[in-house]
């Protein structure tokens, strides 16, 4: 045995024999807490909430490429400072903070320079109560369309983490601040039903994600800035963006008071809905060729089951199926004109903490021969819910665009990795 694949098995034996000495822990320890609640009135209904959480992973090299030596990485994934007022049953403000990704790589001598280590708005948004279904907020806000998967909390994946490459959050970092837009929202309950819709402005292409040129068929000479062309008459155009998502509960009903979807309830709730959406920029597209712009219109539906089965074991299982138009052959970073399927399913294992999943994507799209796999294959351990759990996950994608004329060898974008994580939320 080589030196250079002894790390592997060193590295796999350890977490085994953290995960196992976890699962063999004989004492049971009190994990539980009050949330962190400022009451504002002697009954409670008036309050402050804060949220602080920490995600941070431990993630090998690529796998898949074979000429790389195996090596580990530390990545303080998500660091976050999340609080939100109910002052009156009328109006509620929210505000979110913190930062992403943080690994070596991008960390500054001091903390203030560059934009790995500093902390950003993720959220500002305020509500009001207009009627018993219908509420209206205003910010940067996470009241998104298309699909559940789309407003996914973040402190309480079924996964280690949203499924990548982001098809939920196709707009991510294209006409977004990391998945959040400024704009206006309604949102409401009537029975089992429940709806969400907004009215946003695009990021500025110039702050985008390759400036709004992403990765679209060699010789297409379609970009997603049409915000920043004035159409024919030289107006500003392509400013506009409306999205929405639409979903009926059979079972228990959901909240909605604030857009966070939670991954999986543990068996604490029976839940089965069945959603729909829409994401809609017109004149979004700018054709450099024609002068002409173009509208980017995407369509989704999904069912999401989280339920007990009997004693403290649960299923979830998800499953997405949408529909992407960008224009001929365009493929964004995160998507592409075509479609895409995802589908997760998850057991907790009856009279333990351990809930081992599998999660599968695959997107069709026009601008590539071969279809776009991304595979999950993890396990969970919950020392106190999603307050305090562990995630290991084997995490690969088949994105191969060579068959495009154009693309060569050095576009070729293959992954494969082992990722630990370990969350903590208060």
């Amino acid at each position: 045995m080589g030196y250079r694949i002894l790390p592997k098995y060193l590295l796999l034996g350890l977490l085994f024999m953290a995960f196992s000495g976890m699962a063999q822990e004989k004492k049971e320890v009190d994990h539980s807490y009050k949330p962190l609640v400022l009451k504002l009135n002697e009954d409670g209904s008036k309050y402050i909430r804060f949220i602080v959480w920490h995600q941070q992973w431990m993630t090998t090299n690529n796998l898949s490429d074979a000429d790389s030596k195996f090596q580990v990485s530390h990545l303080a994934r998500r660091s976050r400072f999340l609080a939100f007022a109910q002052v009156s049953p009328r109006f509620l403000i929210l505000t979110h903070f913190g930062l992403n990704n943080l690994s070596a790589a991008n960390m500054n001598a001091l903390g203030n320079g560059g934009d790995g280590p500093q902390f950003f708005l993720h959220d500002a948004w305020t509500e009001f109560k207009v009627a018993d279904a219908l509420y209206i907020g205003g910010g940067l806000h996470y009241w998104k369309g298309m699909t559940r998967m789309a407003n996914a909390s973040t402190l309480n994946f079924m996964t280690l983490d949203a499924p990548r490459p982001f098809v939920g959050w196709h707009s991510l970092g294209i006409t977004d601040q990391f998945a959040r837009h400024m704009g206006i929202y309604a949102k409401g309950q009537i029975g089992k039903f429940d709806y969400r819709l907004a009215v946003n402005n695009p990021l500025n292409p110039a702050n985008a994600i390759s400036m709004g040129a992403d990765r679209s068929t060699a010789g297409s000479t379609l970009t997603y800035n049409g915000s920043a062309v004035a159409d024919e008459n030289g107006d500003p155009t392509g400013k506009t963006i409306i999205e929405g998502y639409f979903r009926y509960n059979l079972f228990d009903t959901e909240s909605t008071k604030l857009p966070y979807q939670v991954g999986t309830y543990l068996g604490s709730k029976k839940v089965f809905g069945i959603g729909a959406g829409f994401f809609a920029h017109p004149n979004g597209m700018f054709d450099a060729a024609s002068g002409e712009h173009g509208n980017v219109m995407h369509f989704a539906a999904d069912a999401f089951l989280d339920m007990p089965l009997g004693g403290d074991d649960c299923l979830n299982a998800y499953a997405a199926f949408m529909a992407f138009n960008y224009g001929e052959n365009y493929v964004s970073r995160w998507a592409g004109t075509g479609s895409t399927i995802y589908a997760q399913v998850g057991y907790k294992l009856p009279k333990s903490k351990f809930m081992p999943y599998v999660a599968f994507q695959n997107g069709n799209y026009d601008g590539y021969e071969d279809s776009v796999k991304a595979l999950d294959v993890g396990l969970n351990y919950f020392i106190s819910g999603h307050n305090a759990k562990l995630t290991l996950e084997y995490h690969s994608i088949t994105d191969d665009p060579r068959d495009i004329p154009g693309y060569d060898a050095a576009d070729l974008n293959q992954l494969s990795q082992i990722r630990l994580q370990a969350h903590i939320f208060l």
